[in-house]
């Protein structure tokens, strides 16, 4: 049973980016009071918090102090003390996702130890120590670091033997280059109760320098089937680490067929963002309802729906300005979420806009206007 409707009720969120932000906007709808830790004393929620402390999230002591008067502490980001986090839920704070989860998780070579042990489709790899292991033998390959990457980061395409000059430095996974029909993702939740439900596949398209999702489309252009399996695919994996919470499982469809796990998040997820206009429960909702152990909410598609990130644009590094977003509101359907980011750097998410409508063709073509028009650039 939920136990949050108290006076005193306070939930934490280890992070305090946009993905928290976004997750307060829903948590007001239910009125629970929210607490933030987060190293960066103008990150997006330090405006909007009920109580926001500025402090490091990867030190053992500030986690611990920060979650000891806390009832639920939730993340928004993996790489976080999970030693802190397990001596929280020893004094009987609910930790959701759970810290072992996430400790699996923000380790890639665990993560992917973990799919073979629990027989989840990916594909083949090999761990290494140091990054002088990888050799043409190798080759072609994707080098992934163990820990620390994210947003594109900390990931490299091995192709050739020249490509060996420009190895990450760092314990790697060396994975096979797959060869690739579509990218697709599906979030996933589940309760204390074990009520799961999946949210419909979606379909990604990744910016060619910046190895981050540029267009995201819902529903995938995949066939019923294969949307099936990709779905309970992603329940099934849920269900293996035995989380709570909300999960991203980022997957491949291969040229043969084959749905493999690439990787996943324990927490809101960037594939999940058109959820807020797109379908009848947003992401965020959904992980609120989920660690609070209330029932889980309707994941249906309400109408199709692209989703585009804002990044930042190369040579542009300062104060930030959105050029031609009023132009784009004057077109049907479009929802602009800004993240509250003050400076853009090239490649930086700083929002995402989401595209709706009735007809899947007409909000594809109006979500490419908005990409032409929507710059994001800096103050010069």
């Amino acid at each position: 049973m939920s136990r949050f409707y108290s006076n005193d009720f306070k939930l934490g969120i280890l992070g305090g980016g946009q993905l928290g932000r976004m997750f307060i906007q829903e948590a007001i709808n239910f009125d629970v009071e929210i607490h933030i830790l987060d190293p960066n004393p103008k990150a997006p929620c330090s405006a909007i918090a009920n109580h926001f402390v500025c402090g490091d999230f990867k030190d053992f002591q500030t986690v611990l102090d920060f979650g000891k008067h806390l009832d639920v502490l939730t993340i928004e980001i993996e790489n976080v003390n999970t030693d802190a986090l397990k001596e929280l839920e020893k004094q009987g704070v609910r930790v959701y996702p759970q810290p072992s989860v996430v400790e699996t998780i923000k380790d890639k070579g665990q993560q992917k130890l973990f799919y073979r042990m629990n027989s989840l489709p990916t594909a083949s790899f090999s761990l290494v120590d140091s990054e002088s292991e990888i050799n043409e033998s190798n080759l072609p390959c994707i080098q992934k670091l163990r820990v620390g990457g994210y947003d594109g980061r900390g990931v490299k395409v091995l192709r050739t033997v020249a490509d060996l000059n420009d190895k990450l430095q760092g314990a790697s996974v060396v994975e096979e280059l797959i060869d690739i029909e579509k990218e697709l993702s599906v979030i996933v939740a589940r309760n204390e109760n074990g009520e799961l439900k999946s949210f419909p596949v979606v379909e990604l398209e990744f910016h060619p320098e910046a190895n981050l999702v540029e267009f995201l489309k819902c529903p995938a252009k995949i066939s019923p089937e294969q949307e099936k399996e990709a779905e309970a695919l992603a329940e099934k994996c849920i269900e293996a680490f035995g989380m709570v919470g909300i999960l991203g499982v980022e997957m491949f469809l291969t040229r043969s067929g084959e749905i493999l796990i690439n990787e996943v998040a324990p927490r809101t997820h960037n594939s999940g963002h058109q959820s807020i206009e797109g379908n009848a429960t947003s992401q965020f909702e959904q992980h609120l309802r989920s660690i609070l152990n209330l029932p889980l909410g309707d994941t249906r598609v309400v109408e199709p729906s692209v989703m585009i990130n804002l990044l930042g644009e190369p040579n542009h590094q300062g104060p930030v300005m959105y050029e031609g977003l009023e132009e784009s509101l004057r077109i049907p359907g479009v929802h602009p979420h800004i993240y509250g980011k003050k400076e853009t750097k090239a490649y930086r998410k700083m929002g995402h806009v989401t595209i709706s409508g009735q007809d899947a063709q007409t909000v594809h073509d109006r979500a490419q206007k908005v990409k032409e028009l929507i710059k994001v650039k800096s103050i010069k």
